[in-house]
């Protein structure tokens, strides 16, 4: 028997499937990663279900049916449990949205309960909804989501001259591993252990921040399995000239 649970939800992902209904990939506060089958959902005008509600990281309440079964579950009812006032709007926002949408679906692969990284999660969008956009935002909070996913960078040993990227940790001499140094590093450790409200203080160039994003995106590819590289990067990296 299905399982009817009220929870928040964080849109991940929705793809169409058919001509007129939606796969959504969502977190859940309740249950983790699950995915939903919105039948219908994109030719009835009257439904209770709208595609607008299913847009990149919209913070939803949701009534579902959970089988738990590992097969695509279904929504009764849905509203919205956080409006935005510019992430949907704002094209530098929206464009950040795109990205942390397709990081998130690639890096969050539990489908059980974890409320740290749900109550991250929404601070984090409240956060860049309500503040003006920042050029380094996606850096730090993809740094940040990496202390839920288990693999936050050892800052035990931040005076060594490089970041072993295979290991999470500094070290005093170089590796055949990826590494971070030099100007590099010294802007990763501007991000280690400080909050969204400190970025208007960092100052980077595009190409340092451009090439720190990159090192984070190598990151997440060694430690996350089955990763796959964010096709909406390019779209970024235009907005942040």
């Amino acid at each position: 028997m299905p399982m009817q649970v009220t929870t928040k939800a964080i849109v991940l992902s929705s793809l169409k499937y058919g001509d007129t209904s939606l796969i959504v990939k969502a977190f859940t506060e309740s249950d983790g990663i699950k995915s939903y089958l919105l039948k219908g959902v994109l030719s009835s005008k009257r439904g209770k279900l709208k595609p607008a509600y299913f847009m990149p990281l919209m913070q939803l309440e949701i009534v579902a049916n959970h089988r738990n079964k590992g097969t695509l579950e279904s929504i009764r009812e849905v509203k919205v449990s956080m409006p935005y006032q510019s992430l949907h709007t704002n094209i530098v926002k929206n464009s950040v949205v795109l990205f942390l949408a397709e990081m998130l679906g690639n890096g969050i692969q539990e489908e059980e309960q974890d409320q740290g990284l749900f109550n991250y999660l929404e601070y984090a969008l409240h956060w860049l909804d309500v503040h003006p956009p920042s050029p380094n935002f996606h850096i730090l909070f993809l740094l940040n989501l990496t202390k839920f996913l288990g693999f936050y960078p050892d800052t035990s040993m931040q005076n060594l001259p490089f970041f072993d990227l295979q290991e999470g940790s500094f070290s005093a001499s170089p590796s055949l591993n990826p590494l971070i140094q030099s100007e590099n590093l010294e802007n990763f450790k501007k991000f280690l252990g400080t909050n969204f409200d400190a970025l208007n203080t960092m100052q980077l160039t595009k190409s340092n921040r451009r090439e720190l994003l990159k090192m984070v995106i190598l990151y997440y590819r060694l430690h996350v399995h089955g990763f796959r590289e964010p096709k909406s990067l390019a779209v970024l990296n235009a907005v942040f000239t």
